[in-house]
């Protein structure tokens, strides 16, 4: 059975001279610490009663206090050991912090946006803030208005919040607690079947979502409830995407990519050279010929990435190494950027030159804004060369898989897409492969 006692952790003293009261759990000769908020002097606690000392003025209060918390502790081990069930000390540990206590999904929400956020993923931690903020205008929504009235509503308050992160000074972090630290409108036993069926309608009705996107936010929703359950902050039974209840289904759209006679109008037409739609195009183009390498990828790309004439990539949305040759058409590219070159350590394309390097989310918002930039020239591209397809960033991937239809493998599609998982690159790779389909057609129509 696990040792729980209160002890006084005099290592971990503040600059008063208080230390901190923790409830000490050893199981398995492995100690964790749930500290209790409580501070005192060591003079005022007596080590062999683990008690709080007369000497302290409020001695009696703190002591009831740290019984509860023994209690709370003793009585999650109890409960493990009467139904035979193993338990760690972690386990113990994370038990008795959520015991008696109540974690608000938002409150569990906002820690994943800031552990992501911390972690250098900018890019999923923006659209988690903004499905927060989402679920709040829900929970807010008055059904009685004017659907304009409310639309125009949720519009301003999101003018003003990105109005607000663009001025000087603003910090992220500081504004994901201000906004939602101390919000408690919202927990995870609230969040049933009923909920997200509204939810849903006001995502579509009100936000004006796609199907997609509603299903994003929903897939948001199951991972925190999957987290919370996991760090014991809601019971498994409140999980409202079990058995037949909210199932997720994830549809994938229809994706056109290129031919080989559109690829060739982009690269014989003419722009002036070093104009913003003439680099748009060399970025576009250098993802084509690396099998559709993300754009934001090629953005960061440093001239250190090539070696003996091969390319060392390391793809930032799953960290996956690839290196690949590289073809003349790229090594074309390279060479009007070559002269701008200032080390090996550069970025060959001009859009984060200017980044901090040290500044993982300088160089994202400059990644961000090229992003945005190069989309509005590619439409204009699309305009020179007579294309009538939606010509994205995004498109250079689905080109390269139009192209590749059936003649490469899967399992060498899997390596040039970087894609984990054999199926996901069949999946994929099925929205190019239309032969057998027209031949069956053929077959019937022309017989």
């Amino acid at each position: 059975m696990a040792s729980i006692r209160v002890v006084l952790r005099t290592n971990f003293s503040k600059k008063d001279g208080t230390s901190p009261l923790a409830i000490r759990i050893t199981q398995n000769r492995k100690t964790r610490f749930v500290y209790t908020g409580k501070y005192i002097l060591e003079k005022d606690w007596n080590k062999d009663l683990c008690k709080v000392k007369k000497s302290h003025p409020n001695a009696t209060r703190l002591n009831n206090y740290l019984l509860t918390k023994l209690a709370e502790a003793e009585s999650i081990v109890l409960e493990a050991d009467i139904s035979s069930n193993h338990i760690t000390s972690k386990e113990i540990q994370q038990k008795v912090k959520h015991k008696g206590s109540d974690v608000s999904f938002f409150q569990f929400g906002a820690q994943r946006v800031l552990n992501k956020y911390r972690s250098g993923v900018f890019s999923v931690c923006k659209s988690d803030l903004s499905i927060l903020f989402n679920i709040r205008e829900f929970l807010n929504w008055n059904k009685f208005e004017e659907r304009e009235t409310v639309v125009n509503g949720i519009k301003e308050r999101r003018r003003k919040r990105v109005g607000k992160s663009r001025k000087p000074g603003y910090s992220f972090v500081d504004e994901v607690k201000r906004q939602f630290e101390k919000d408690t409108s919202l927990y995870f036993e609230d969040v049933k079947q009923s909920f997200l069926s509204n939810y849903k309608i006001f995502c579509i009705s009100y936000l004006d979502q796609k199907t997609r996107t509603v299903t994003n936010q929903l897939v948001f929703i199951r991972t925190l409830f999957n987290a919370a359950i996991k760090e014991r902050i809601v019971d498994a039974k409140h999980y409202p995407f079990a058995g037949d209840k909210v199932r997720i289904r994830i549809k994938s759209g229809h994706k056109i990519g290129l031919n080989r006679e559109e690829i060739q109008l982009i690269e014989n037409v003419e722009l002036e050279e070093d104009s913003p739609i003439w680099h748009t195009r060399n970025v576009w183009l250098f993802s084509y010929y690396f099998a559709g390498i993300r754009i934001s990828d090629v953005l960061q790309m440093k001239w250190s990435d090539f070696i003996d004439g091969r390319l060392y990539y390391i793809m930032n949305k799953n960290e996956k190494p690839l290196t690949l040759k590289t073809p003349d058409k790229a090594k074309a590219i390279l060479d009007f950027y070559r002269p701008s070159q200032r080390s090996n350590d550069d970025y060959i394309f001009p859009y984060v030159k200017k980044a901090n390097p040290k500044s993982k989310r300088d160089i994202y918002v400059k990644s961000r804004t090229a992003t945005h930039l190069l989309n509005k020239f590619l439409k204009e591209i699309a305009e020179k060369c007579g294309i009538k397809k939606n010509l994205s960033n995004h498109i250079a991937r689905h080109s390269f898989g139009n192209i590749a239809g059936d003649a490469i493998s899967p399992i060498m599609l899997q390596k040039l897409y970087r894609h984990s998982d054999l199926q996901t690159t069949i999946n994929y790779q099925a929205n190019f492969i239309h032969k057998d389909a027209d031949d069956a057609l053929d077959a019937v129509l022309n017989s």
